[in-house]
């Protein structure tokens, strides 16, 4: 008779983790929080500076801007002191870098990728991107979050302009040669050779802090991070702290918060106030109102855009990484996550998340007692902040129930707008379509046809592909 596995040191839990996110928990690690890009970019180039073996470095975006090209120069320095450099950047989302980029990097000596480039053959490979956000240096520093490589993670103080709101964290030990991992399965995967850790890295890694940290990386359609995330959200029993940029969860995870704040624990969110993307911000207003009635507590945040992605769940586990919670990151990507077991990190992400609400303004639902507010203009323009981050000064104090009752109003204001422009667009491109059916009837049907053809083409070439292939 067999007998049954062994539980881990830290008992079913474990185990649950490790089934979910498919790695076990890494000991021995320093994990140290970086807030906005001026502190997450100075300490990746810093590492960068530092390196002496490898470089890998995988991105979403990287624009040819002034940050782009410092990292470049950065890069190309320690490429001409013998260091190895692999860059990795997703086709769509650095669709804006020209090629004259890419190609000084590549005549400099350095391995550069692009992930995910459209192939008449398998025309679905373009909704899985790489969404990772990673530096990894020397096989045991490493850098993730939410930051891509722009100028809008810098901000220009000349022109007023702040730096948007997002989250890193930086790793030191044995979980940064996961992460390396990582990167290398992702690098095979978009064609690349198999980096050779025996001639490029040391070793074993020693511990370098008391910090245990998972690393998950998902792949499109596995969705670890949404399942290990699951696990510990259900597993919260005092707070649930959440920030994130572009929130437009499937309604399962909606109700795990709802639930949690049903069951008295203190659920809070995050989100941005002005997005870059205005219809996902819309699509995330229309969900409030049952969030809200549940007991769910939501702020929109104030400053230049939000794009952080974290959780904080009572004062034990920390999550950062790349994933934001929509179907996009939770299942069609590619995204890496961290989740982190150290209270003391906690406690820092704590204090920095009730820093971010002090710069937020919370929504509330309308109580039936007051009148309808009427609602005019589009959405965006009730939601622009001119206002820099700390609060501007006021003639004197608004007592309680005047500040409950704007916000009251403003949210009322702000949910009733997301669904008018969601409808309103929805509309709009029916009444277009009818349009162009009416008047244009033989240019639509040839439109039609067109695609219809090439879509069937593509579909019958990539069935023969796979059949040959068995």
């Amino acid at each position: 008779m067999t007998a049954p596995p062994s539980s881990p040191p830290g008992g079913d839990l474990d185990r649950a983790l490790d089934r979910a996110g498919a790695g076990e928990a890494i000991p021995g690690n320093i994990a140290r929080l970086l807030i906005d890009g001026p502190d997450n970019y100075a300490a990746m180039l810093e590492m960068i500076a530092g390196a002496t073996r490898r470089i890998h470095l995988e991105n979403y975006i990287i624009r040819d801007d002034a940050t782009g090209r410092r990292f470049a120069d950065a890069l190309i320095d320690r490429v001409a002191a013998g260091v190895r450099v692999r860059i990795l950047y997703d086709w769509l989302g650095s669709i804006g870098t020209g090629a004259a980029f890419w190609r000084r990097l590549r005549e400099a000596g350095i391995e550069v990728r692009c992930f995910g480039r459209p192939r008449l053959l398998d025309p679905m490979a373009v909704v899985a991107r790489d969404h990772r956000k990673l530096l990894v240096v020397d096989g045991h520093r490493a850098v993730t979050g939410g930051l891509c490589i722009g100028d809008e993670w810098t901000g220009d103080p000349a022109r007023q302009r702040l730096p948007w709101r997002d989250t890193g964290i930086l790793v030191e030990g044995p979980a940064a040669r996961a992460m390396d991992h990582a990167f290398q399965d992702i690098w095979v995967a978009s064609g690349g050779v198999d980096p050779d850790d025996g001639l490029e890295v040391e070793g074993d890694i020693s511990p370098a802090g008391p910090t245990t940290i998972r690393v998950v990386a998902t792949r499109p359609g596995d969705g670890r991070a949404w399942r290990v995330l699951d696990l510990l959200l259900g597993l919260g029993s005092e707070r649930i702290w959440v920030t994130d940029a572009y929130l437009a969860a499937p309604a399962r995870l909606y109700q795990v918060f709802q639930d949690a704040a049903a069951d008295g624990v203190d659920v809070r969110l995050l989100v941005p106030g002005a997005s870059d993307l205005p219809l996902v911000r819309n699509v995330s207003r229309t969900g409030y109102r049952k969030l809200l009635r549940s007991g769910v507590r939501i702020w929109e945040w104030g400053g230049a855009m939000l794009h952080a992605k974290t959780a904080l769940i009572d004062g034990r586990w920390v999550r950062v990484g790349s994933s934001n919670l929509n179907p996009s990151s939770l299942m069609a990507n590619w995204e890496i996550d961290l989740f982190i077991e150290d209270r003391a990190l906690a406690e820092e992400m704590s204090r920095q998340f009730a820093d971010d609400l002090a710069h937020s303004r919370e929504i509330l639902t309308r109580p039936r007692l007051l009148p309808p507010v009427p609602v005019f203009g589009r959405p965006t323009a009730l939601v622009a902040d001119p206002s820099p981050l700390v609060p501007a000064r006021r003639p004197g104090p608004r007592g309680l129930l005047e500040r409950r009752r704007r916000a009251v109003i403003r949210g009322a204001a702000l949910i009733r707008a997301a669904r008018s422009a969601l409808l309103g667009t929805a509309g709009g491109v029916l009444v277009a379509m009818a349009v162009v059916l009416v008047l244009f009837p033989r240019l639509a049907a040839y439109s039609t046809a067109a695609v219809a053809g090439l879509i069937g083409i593509v579909l019958l070439g990539s069935a023969l592909g796979r059949r040959g292939r068995g």
